[in-house]
């Protein structure tokens, strides 16, 4: 015998309404964040301790560094770039 949850007999629209519902309380409850992050680099800038070029390539190391790039693999990638395209790139 199938057993089926309540959720399998709900319609579109109701699966539509539940998401939106769900969504819109993890917005909610992210934002305090997203004011901190703003805090943040806004007081990094105004001490001077870093420039807003600084705190995005910070942020850019940090991703990368997060997501396990293979830097040597990168700096390759770079290299073949940079042969390819020269200075036209402006990097």
């Amino acid at each position: 015998m199938t057993y089926r949850s309540k959720n399998d007999l709900l319609s579109k629209e109701e699966h539509v309404k539940n998401f939106i519902k769900s969504f819109a309380a993890i917005e909610e409850a992210i934002e305090p964040f997203k004011d901190q992050k703003r805090d943040l680099r806004e007081s990094y800038n105004e001490n001077s301790w870093l420039s807003k070029e600084e705190q995005r390539m910070a942020v850019k190391a940090y991703r990368l560094m997060r997501s396990d790039t293979d830097f040597e693999q990168l700096t390759e990638y770079f290299k073949k770039l940079k042969r390819t395209f020269g200075n036209t790139l402006n990097v």
